[in-house]
């Protein structure tokens, strides 16, 4: 196909944030990239090696605000005007509990106005529309095991985590309207646990935590029972998955994630293990704004887009471990 710039117009929200900024980096590598990003939980470091690159460009913008890509006139080299963004991948949201407990509204607000800004671009010049959902729109669930699609959830609406649990679910709807009404080609990627380099340490997830007490030689604690499994995606499959769903005309929401469970105490010793601590691993009950995690049926993705994770835990731990050991300097500052 030919476009107007030569190469595809790719648009990505939220492109400084962990996984926007490692998808930003695949897509760049063979088409122009839109990067938007205000910078509330994303970081300019995830993109600086970026900011030469020819087919690389950024823009700070809160995409709650209305915009149009020809207010931009830095993005005339790719001639991002009317009908000449091809795909828009629509990740802008606080992701991290600890974030979205910072940011509620605005988190509710990135998947409420902002979703629907996007949207209307994306109807406007009929481009295809990527919306990253995530797993907690499942909510607290009995049988947290081999979650499909089809499950409805059971969510708290005025829970710890109901800003971004019900905003994700509310923006799902969004994007279904828009297919459904609109005729909007769009996609709905559930995201489950995913890790890797450019995770914040401090953010409050479990595996930086892991990692950065191992490092610093202090009790590595497990929120949760002795029996509590995980499952846990590397980054790099993970974006893999998403610019493969990208290519589908599956308009249904579709599970992306690891369905290899792993008891939490088993990924905690392995950290220790790889990084040669004298960490010991300890027990605690549940901070008020994390769940018992979920883990995926991804049946679906596997038959419809032939995806599922390739890297191995233990290969995703080594890459991540040795970023957070370069990055330990800027962490200890902070303390």
């Amino acid at each position: 196909m030919n476009y107007p710039s030569g190469k595809k117009n790719i648009l990505v929200t939220g492109g400084a944030g962990f996984i926007g900024s490692h998808l930003c980096d695949a897509l760049a590598q063979d088409n122009h990239v839109i990067c938007f990003d205000n910078f509330i939980t994303g970081s300019e470091k995830n993109i600086d090696h970026l900011l030469k690159n020819p087919n690389f460009e950024f823009i700070k913008h809160d995409i709650t605000l209305p915009f149009k890509l020809e207010d931009f006139p830095e993005l005339k080299k790719f001639k991002a005007g009317l009908q000449a963004v091809q795909e828009i991948y629509h990740l802008a949201c606080p992701t991290s509990p600890k974030e979205y407990n910072r940011f509620p509204i605005e988190t509710l607000m990135a998947n409420s106005h902002g979703t629907f800004n996007v949207l209307e671009l994306a109807k406007r010049i009929n481009a295809s529309f990527l919306f990253m959902s995530t797993a907690a729109i499942y909510g607290e669930l009995e049988d947290a095991n081999g979650v499909k699609e089809d499950n409805c959830g059971n969510v708290d609406p005025i829970g710890p985590r109901s800003c971004y649990n019900e905003g994700k679910r509310f923006a799902e709807s969004l994007t279904n309207n828009f297919h459904t009404k609109e005729g909007v080609n769009t996609k709905i990627a559930r995201i489950f646990n995913t890790f890797g380099p450019r995770m914040k340490l401090d953010d409050g997830r479990m595996i930086p935590d892991f990692i950065v007490n191992a490092l610093m030689q202090k009790i590595v604690y497990v929120y949760g029972v002795e029996t509590e499994r995980g499952s846990y995606c590397y980054i790099s499959d993970m974006v893999d998955g998403l610019i493969k769903l990208m290519a589908t005309d599956i308009s249904a929401p579709v599970n992306l994630g690891s369905d290899h469970s792993l008891l939490l105490s088993e990924v905690a010793k392995k950290v220790i293990k790889i990084i040669g601590s004298s960490s010991q691993v300890e027990f605690k009950e549940h901070l008020p704004y994390t769940a018992k995690q979920i883990m995926p049926d991804i049946s679906l993705a596997k038959e419809t887009i032939g995806w599922f994770p390739m890297v191995s835990l233990e290969d995703g731990l080594q890459k991540t471990i040795e970023y957070m050991k370069v990055n330990m300097g800027e962490y200890k500052a902070e303390l």
